[in-house]
């Protein structure tokens, strides 16, 4: 009978490890080498960067007569180089205080100068003067220029009110005004133009009826007016054509023409007279 090796009495049998065995199958056979992650590009800086910040409450600054003040809104735009966004934010609102404060400082003078109920005309100066100009005005720290609106003193606001109330009235009724006054003229060149080319139909003294009683009206009154104001104008033509005839001068052409004016006159305006 055969005998297997002696070995200790109640020794487990060897059996490698997960471990172990993988050792020895990398030593045959060795992993490929895996490709590290890509390295994230760094953040890309912006050359300039800009942030526009307001002022969150009115600066105040006397005007003509220290009685009342005006209120300016500051809105201030920031610029930086080689800085994000974020930082240029974070440092704009740290040197909010110091901002306000050069504003102030450059627009005391010049209120002084304005009524308090001129704000419009400090608004203007105040922006021509801070037009183009940045602070600080050196050094690589962000630099923010300027823009303002002003307002009045709300005391002087409530003066001012009745003012406009009245002029706004006032201007309304002028435009009402010159709106009625061309539409009159348009209305009357109209009428004028309709009643002279009625006047020398000989139906329409019936046919203006149908068009209204006020209408017929006018319209008879209108012949009647330019009737009168013929006869003696045409009394005149007459004596003088006649009186060339009585000199013995003979038709002319000058003559002719008045006469044939004379009786186209008549025919329109039904004054022709018998013949002698």
């Amino acid at each position: 009978m055969t005998m297997g090796p002696a070995g200790r009495p109640g020794a487990k049998p060897f059996v490698p490890t997960q471990t172990e065995r993988r050792r020895w199958w990398h030593a045959l056979f060795p992993p490929a080498e895996l490709p590290l992650p890509p390295t994230p590009p760094p953040p890309i800086v912006p050359a300039t960067v800009t942030f526009r910040q307001d002022v969150p409450t009115p600066i105040l600054v006397p005007a003509k007569g220290d009685a009342f003040d005006f209120r300016l809104h500051a809105a201030l735009n920031w610029t930086a180089q080689n800085m994000t966004y974020e930082e240029l934010r974070l440092r704009a609102e740290r040197y909010l205080g110091w901002a306000a404060g050069i504003v102030r400082e450059r627009a005391v003078d010049l209120a002084r100068e304005h009524e308090p109920h001129r704000s419009h005309d400090l608004e203007r100066a105040l922006n021509k003067i801070f037009g183009g100009q940045r602070w600080p005005r050196e050094g690589t720290l962000p630099s923010f220029g300027v823009l303002i609106r002003v307002s009045p003193d709300e005391r002087v606001r409530e003066r001012l009110r009745p003012y406009w109330e009245d002029r706004i009235r006032l201007e309304c009724d002028h435009e009402l005004q010159k709106i009625r006054a061309t539409q009159a003229d348009a209305l009357t060149r109209r009428w004028c133009a309709v009643l002279q080319g009625l006047e020398g139909d000989p139906v329409t003294s019936h046919a203006a009826r149908l068009t209204g009683e006020q209408f017929a009206e006018v319209f008879r009154r209108y012949v009647e007016e330019r009737r009168e104001s013929v006869p003696d104008l045409v009394k005149l033509l007459r004596e003088a054509v006649r009186g060339h005839g009585d000199l013995g001068m003979g038709p002319s052409e000058y003559t002719e023409a008045w006469d044939a004016a004379l009786k186209t006159y008549e025919r329109q305006h039904g004054l022709s007279e018998g013949v002698n």
